[in-house]
């Protein structure tokens, strides 16, 4: 059964499973869950816990069906939690696990915990995971993303007794907080806490918001390439001065934009050849978000502009490894910033205004 994480307070009110599964990278989250699944099985009498970490290829599971399916030394009923960080169980690891799930089916006196990290759709589709959904609760996890993060933000001071002002301003707040802990959600958690101590219930304004909030933003070469195709130009900056001081290499972020370049070239190029767009995306295997950026994107961007793109990149490639180009800057992280920005402003420009400038 899954369910999703919003669902997860009024089930436990409800009454308990006997098993539960959470998968997810974001800690907060799975830490979140995790807190409210123990607190209610301590409610019910689960007075017992142990802890099993899967690691390594030598992992004894015999250990972990026998706290199962054993009865408590020292209560009436136990708390079993397995980790599994890597999200392979192994070879003796799946039919354990699939046996820990059937084994829960009536088990009134352990309840079983697995938690797992972020599981792509080829892992779900395992006996192991099936296992674990047919006979308990599967609760999928996923980041907030840039979004849904000022919301996120709000919900959470209001669990404060805490609210931003009403209108722009409100808004602005809002933004601020979710530019300085982007990518951190643990951060947001304890940045909004720290609000709470330190102001009063009732209206916070951005000068107090301001004032409290670290700059504690993390970034990915994945959440960059997003902001460059929605053409968010000061995101853009953000993302790449982060990037920068958080030591990325530069060479991963000029392969990540020239990538997006490539691929934005081919399916324009497979248009010009008469495929509609959503057979040329899927030929080039674009999927997910990157498909509907693309889908918004290229028909504002012109076969002229992208072959200028194309040229930059190969460009940057040689500066990000030391090389120079006349007309650009030496520094790779500046190159990045320009060739970054021309990509930025094709996807930004008007569809009727998509016109190239050899960089």
């Amino acid at each position: 059964m899954q369910l999703a994480a919003a669902q997860l307070g009024p089930h436990l009110q409800k009454g308990l499973r006997s098993l539960y599964t959470l998968h997810g990278d974001e800690p907060l989250l799975v830490q979140e869950a995790a807190d409210a699944i123990r607190s209610a099985a301590r409610a019910q009498g689960y007075g017992e816990r142990t802890v099993h970490t899967v690691a390594g290829a030598h992992f004894d599971w015999s250990e972990v069906l026998i706290a199962g399916g054993s009865l408590s030394l020292f209560a009436d009923k136990q708390l079993v939690e397995v980790r599994i960080p890597s999200g392979k169980p192994g070879k003796e690891g799946s039919p354990a696990l699939q046996q820990l799930a059937e084994s829960a089916d009536g088990n009134d006196s352990t309840l079983t915990l697995v938690i797992l990290p972020k599981l792509d759709n080829q892992t779900k589709k395992g006996a192991w995971f099936g296992a674990l959904e047919s006979h308990g609760v599967t609760i999928e996890l996923p980041p907030v993303e840039r979004a849904a993060l000022t919301q996120w933000i709000s919900q959470r001071l209001a669990r404060n007794g805490q609210r931003v002002v009403q209108g722009d301003e409100g808004q602005r707040t809002l933004q601020f907080f979710a530019d300085r802990v982007e990518g951190n959600l643990l951060a947001a958690h304890q940045e909004i806490q720290k609000l709470g101590l330190l102001y009063p219930q009732g209206e916070l304004s951005f000068e107090q918001v301001e004032g409290a909030v670290l700059n504690v933003a993390r970034y990915d070469v994945f959440k960059l390439s997003e902001a460059v195709l929605a053409g968010q130009v000061a995101r853009v900056q953000r993302m790449l001065d982060g990037l920068k001081a958080e030591g990325e290499a530069a060479v991963l972020v000029h392969y990540t934009l020239s990538e997006d370049i490539r691929a934005l070239k081919r399916v324009k190029d497979s248009m010009a050849e008469g495929r509609p767009l959503p057979v040329a995306l899927r030929e080039q295997r674009v999927w997910g978000l990157k498909e509907r950026l693309f889908e918004r994107v290229l028909p504002r961007m012109s076969t002229t502009g992208l072959d200028n793109l194309l040229h930059s990149a190969h460009l940057v490639d040689g500066i990000v490894k030391g090389l120079k180009a006349p007309g650009w800057p030496a520094d790779g992280w500046q190159a990045l910033h320009r060739l970054a920005f021309a990509l930025c402003s094709e996807c930004a420009a008007p569809a009727t205004a998509a016109k190239g400038h050899r960089g």
